[in-house]
């Protein structure tokens, strides 16, 4: 399987890192908006081809699928246009930074019949993994997800502490990651929802700090704290309140209320949740079948987060 990586930044590098691990698919193209850099990459990883266009990439002879990693607002137009060029395409969190673009990826899907699929890492985590199983097993219910979703971010500065292109949002791309992994793991649609938020940034334009709250109409609550802002610990951190038992889920790690730690070394082939999401994708293909976290599948998540996003509008 032949793929083109959409993209040259820090999550084109960790699908990059990822797909070393997977047998039997080959990046045979990188395209990015400069072509020194996308080079460099493109001979740190032993790419064939690099660009600094898209047409020109899509030219590379027996292509089967695309990653974008590229900056969100342009998501949407390279997704419709891979998948017409006929390639099945995989798109990073968010799969669209609006409901109206999200939703011309799925129709281009159902126009071309290509699999396309949001990068909805969660989902693979082997600690989500591990919860979702307890769930399916009758074992554990939700009954309360806190989230904290905390970044250090008050210039426009990307993971790897170079100057965006473009500007990244709370709510459409972070707030994305716990809207899709709750509606997921209670296997429901949030009925009631509400967002508060902070001051804008002067210059970025954005809200730097912001609260949500969900709950589903079986009364599964979720509430997540986001910030720019918060000069300390960097990441996501996940407390599942359940029935039965507390799990905190730190990325692909898992622990008890008590801070014990949960094996879950044998919850999947690896312990990598970007190499799992890709894995899934390249198996989609192969099987031809719907993968998990497909872009109708996650259509769901950017439906409450444009009610969300009116609430921000309405206060």
């Amino acid at each position: 399987m032949n793929v083109l990586m959409i993209g040259n930044g820090a999550f084109a590098k960790k699908h990059l890192d990822g797909i070393r691990n997977i047998d039997g698919v080959t990046v045979a193209a990188i395209v990015g908006r400069r072509q020194s850099a996308t080079q460099d990459i493109a001979d740190q990883y032993g790419i064939a081809h690099a660009f600094d266009n898209l047409e020109a990439a899509l030219a590379v002879p027996g292509l089967d699928a695309a990653i974008i990693t590229s900056p969100t607002q342009v998501h949407a137009e390279q997704a419709i246009q891979c998948m017409r060029a006929g390639l099945h395409v995989e798109v990073e969190i968010p799969m669209a930074d609006s409901l109206q673009d999200a939703q011309s990826i799925c129709d281009a899907q159902k126009e071309t019949g290509k699999i396309a699929m949001a990068g909805h890492t969660r989902r693979f985590n082997p600690s989500h993994q591990y919860v979702r199983q307890q769930i399916d097993k009758g074992d554990f219910n939700i009954q309360q997800m806190d989230v904290q979703t905390y970044f250090f971010r008050r210039t426009n500065m990307n993971a790897e502490g170079n100057p965006r292109s473009w500007t990244d949002h709370l709510l459409w791309h972070h707030a994305c990651h716990t809207v899709d992994l709750f509606q997921y793991q209670t296997g429901e649609i949030a009925s009631e929802v509400f967002a508060l938020q902070g001051p804008k940034h002067p210059d970025l334009g954005i809200a730097m700090d912001m609260s949500i709250g969900m709950k589903t109409p079986s009364g599964a609550l979720c509430t997540l704290s986001l910030s720019f802002n918060n000069n300390g610990p960097l990441g996501t951190f996940f407390r599942y309140i359940g029935d039965s038992n507390t799990y905190i889920a730190r990325y692909d790690d898992l622990v008890d209320g008590h801070e014990k730690a949960i094996d879950v070394s044998k919850v999947a082939v690896s312990m990598n949740g970007i190499e799992l999401q890709d894995r899934e994708f390249f198996n989609s293909i192969a099987e031809n079948r719907e993968p998990n976290s497909s872009v109708h599948q996650c259509i769901d998540a950017m439906k409450t987060l444009q009610r969300l996003s009116e609430c921000l509008d309405y206060a």
